[in-house]
């Protein structure tokens, strides 16, 4: 049995409520069990020195946590002067999953920084974070093609993540904070719409895993992104 009640495929309940603030471009508050991610997209006319002049595109993601999130207050990185690693390797990753989504050349030489800051922690937060991002991209795009600025489509697949995990030896997916922090075998599934791969992060917690287990993993992982990009389909409507 899991902590929560739910079976050991059934996701935490989600809802994506568009337009939350008023100055972006895009943005949601995107709610998946009580893990609630603020995303904010924001588009510029100006690309990194490094692809300046190539006619490319550039999408990138900050990520932070607000000190209450957790059970205990954090203190605020911009007082210790400097990101944490954990902090620079989950923003990496939430701007290197949604590029695999982007044609680069369709969105013209111009950046979108997509913000992902974590109201309220209960597991998941990076994959909340990239499943929440591409609804504040989708929304910027759409603005962009509104306007006339891009002639084609440059978001050519939506892009999700959820966790999955082996807890009490079972594989379970969408993992809360007392599956996560439990569990023998955690992993973060990053996917398109169209079922591809674009990054899988997994690990033995506390204890190794089979290969047959790992593939349990990844049906569950299919089945809750499919439900996740129909969840982000849904807001952009």
């Amino acid at each position: 049995m899991r902590p929560s009640g739910r079976d050991l495929s059934e996701m935490r309940a989600v809802s994506i409520e568009t337009g939350f603030t008023k100055h972006a471009e895009g943005s949601c508050l995107i709610k998946i069990g009580d893990t609630h991610v603020l995303c904010t997209a924001t588009i510029e006319d100006r690309v990194p020195p490094f692809i300046k002049g190539s006619g490319l595109g550039w999408v990138t993601a900050e990520y932070g946590m607000l000190p209450r999130a957790t059970n205990t207050r954090m203190r605020r990185e911009a007082a210790s002067g400097k990101q944490g690693g954990r902090t620079v390797e989950i923003q990496r990753l939430i701007g290197r999953s949604l590029r695999a989504g982007v044609d680069r050349v369709a969105l013209g030489e111009r950046q979108i920084t997509v913000d992902c800051d974590v109201i309220q922690a209960d597991g998941g937060t990076r994959c909340a974070s990239i499943t929440g991002g591409w609804v504040a991209l989708r929304l910027a795009v759409n603005k962009l093609m509104k306007a006339g600025d891009v002639i084609s489509d440059p978001l050519v697949d939506p892009v999700a993540a959820v966790s999955c995990g082996i807890y009490a030896g079972q594989p379970v997916l969408d993992l809360d904070y007392p599956e996560d922090s439990e569990a023998g075998v955690d992993g973060n599934f990053i996917m398109t719409g169209s079922g591809k791969l674009i990054e899988v992060q997994m690990s033995a917690e506390g204890s190794v895993f089979s290969r047959d287990q790992m593939n349990q993993l990844m049906d569950l992982a299919e089945k809750g992104v499919g439900e996740l990009v129909a969840a982000q389909k849904a807001a952009t409507a």
